[in-house]
């Protein structure tokens, strides 16, 4: 969808990243880390300056403590993370259940690793927000089944995790012996007030877990790829073996950049959820009068919406609906059906992402309202 944006000149707010500027600070931490001559290898695990950094964050956000030399990994962005966790714990024929929409990258790794996904779907409740079913999750056990992959706050979705489905979640992997692997890529975009539910908040849970997080989203440097994984000692190793002869290590002066402005901008985590719920609450009411019905969005950069009601429209399926959104209304969106193994037939949602500058969302929503309105 971004390649077509680009061909029809569209107003890309379909891929997931910033086009805003991140901080000028954060900039100049990480060039003079190059300037003082850090641009050799960092240690395969990670500098020390930033798994301390993270130690901090996870400890003033979740009280988890972790143990800086065993539990953290420092990644090529989550997307390596996520990989070698999957590597690290798949055996083949091995089953892992995922939540469904889902990020991309779940099946073709767990396939890759010789190991089976098994997809069960998230359920619209009555508020129109996608929940997950435990009971069917339960149902989709058997005795090959090795661990679950959860998201949250989810892409595409846009829900949250409740308290409640952390303890369901604590209970099931307990009962039946399972990993967790829980990609929180955007725990600090959690909107209205409400507590993003880590999995490391509950330390039994979080003995069972591999947490999933990458600056890339907190700090606005998609492009730098820096991610990490954190988890109890026996995982940290069968990560860091997949890693090593990966990645082995990522960019030197970027962990130390982030590292100090972490620790000289503590408050830049605290800012983020007010920060993107503003674009979301400017972009929902943009919508207003585009005949697009939006979804909730507890939490991410992403905003689903329903085009079933839009006449003519109705009967294109996502695919149709984005592609006629890039070509004639020029915006892009993405459609929701490729996050599905078996995308169901009757959903009729596209996936916008907000994050985005003030320019560019309002010339998005005044093509939308001219196109669709």
């Amino acid at each position: 969808m971004s390649a077509l944006a680009q061909q029809h000149s569209a107003i890309n707010l379909g891929q997931g990243f910033p086009d805003f500027a991140a901080d000028p600070e954060l900039l100049d931490a990480a060039y003079a880390a190059m300037q003082a001559g850090h641009n050799q290898y960092a240690p395969m695990m990670g500098t020390v300056q930033l798994r301390s950094a993270i130690a901090d964050v996870v400890k003033q956000h979740y009280g988890f403590e972790a143990d800086v030399d065993q539990h953290i990994t420092i990644t090529s962005g989550a997307s390596e993370a996520l990989f070698c966790a999957i590597m690290a714990i798949t055996e083949p024929a091995d089953e892992l259940i995922i939540l469904e929409p889902a990020y991309d990258l779940y099946r073709p790794a767990i396939v890759n690793a010789g190991g089976v996904p098994v997809a069960v779907n998230l359920v619209l409740n009555e508020t129109q927000t996608f929940v997950v079913d435990w009971d069917a999750v339960r149902a989709a056990i058997t005795p090959k089944t090795r661990a679950i992959i959860v998201n949250t706050p989810n892409n595409p979705t846009g829900n949250t995790f409740t308290e409640q489905d952390l303890i369901e979640l604590e209970q099931l992997a307990e009962r039946h012996h399972l990993w967790v692997i829980s990609d929180e890529v955007y725990e600090h975009m959690v909107f209205d007030g409400a507590l993003h539910q880590s999995a490391l908040r509950r330390p039994v849970l979080a003995a069972r877990t591999i947490h999933v997080a990458s600056f890339g989203k907190t700090l606005h440097v998609t492009g730098w790829k820096i991610g990490y994984a954190i988890a109890p000692v026996a995982l940290t190793q069968a990560i860091r073996a997949v890693h090593q002869f990966n990645t082995f290590t990522v960019a030197t002066p970027l962990q130390l950049g982030i590292a100090t402005y972490l620790n000289e901008h503590p408050q830049v985590i605290q800012a983020l959820p007010a920060f993107y719920q503003a674009k979301r609450d400017r972009f929902r009411a943009g919508l207003t009068g585009t005949g697009l019905h939006v979804l909730p969005c507890q939490g991410t950069y992403f905003q689903l919406v329903d085009y079933s009601g839009l006449g003519q429209f109705s009967a294109m399926s996502d695919v149709e609906f984005a592609v006629h959104l890039t070509q004639h209304i020029g915006v892009a969106a993405i459609p929701l059906s490729p996050f599905y193994g078996a995308p169901p037939a009757h959903q009729k949602l596209v996936r916008f992402c907000f994050a985005k500058k003030e320019d560019t969302l309002v010339a998005a929503l005044e093509a939308l309202q001219l196109g669709l309105g």
